[in-house]
């Protein structure tokens, strides 16, 4: 686990949502300087930690609504921690928890150098991460389906003639294994979507490589001679 440790004057958490964003600023005495709900928007935000833009460090939670408030602190030089969700649930967990608490713990244990850092991925590559999070998710749902014909086939104490139908050759009469009108529908819908998911999986992983190659371009590009 990494902590951030250095000192600054200003420490801002955020307790950040879709449509709202609890800002909680303490100084270096750990007084309270800023504490207030605004809407989720670059132009609030800045305008609310403007006085304090000196010498600031801002910290929100890592879940899905980051990328922004990163890409934002990134492009005006304004130093940004993301807290890692599961190490900080274990450390300021509690019963008494709200929007407003959860902000204050977030500055607190940032200014007391004891906030869990979770990796900042790079902005230029997160779309890809995204892409194989998605191409992950498709699979998923295909061994299910997968699984689901192989399960159907033990309820009815079937041979196992099936084999390993991931293998599209694997897959030809299977329909025809079954004997009722109701249960051969099942498994054919079941086809069709693992075939609709073996295209889109095939054009997937080849834009994913596409990018990746691309990815790895530029970073050879960006190291100095």
């Amino acid at each position: 686990m990494r902590f951030y440790t250095k000192q600054h004057q200003y420490y801002c958490g955020i307790d950040l949502h879709t449509k709202k964003m609890f800002i909680c600023i303490l100084d270096a005495a750990g007084q309270i300087r800023v504490h207030q709900n605004i809407k989720t928007d670059q132009e609030t935000f800045l305008n609310i930690i403007s006085p304090f833009r000196e010498d600031v460090v801002v910290a929100a939670e890592c879940m899905f609504t980051w990328y922004w408030i990163a890409d934002l602190c990134a492009e005006k030089n304004i130093p940004f921690v993301l807290g890692h969700a599961l190490y900080m649930k274990a450390i300021h967990g509690g019963k008494a928890k709200n929007d407003k608490i959860d902000s204050h713990k977030i500055a607190t244990l940032l200014r007391g150098g004891m906030l869990p850092q979770a990796y900042v991925y790079p902005a230029k590559m997160r779309a890809t991460r995204d892409l194989l999070r998605r191409r992950n998710h498709f699979m998923r749902k295909r061994a299910e389906l997968y699984a689901h014909i192989q399960n159907t086939r033990s309820q009815y104490n079937l041979p196992d003639f099936l084999g390993r139908i991931a293998k599209p050759q694997n897959r030809e009469g299977i329909v025809e294994r079954f004997h009722d009108p109701s249960v051969q529908k099942s498994i054919a819908v079941n086809l069709e979507m693992i075939q609709a998911y073996d295209h889109i999986l095939t054009q997937l992983e080849h834009d994913i490589i596409t990018s990746a190659k691309e990815h790895d371009l530029r970073s050879y590009a960006e190291i100095p001679p």
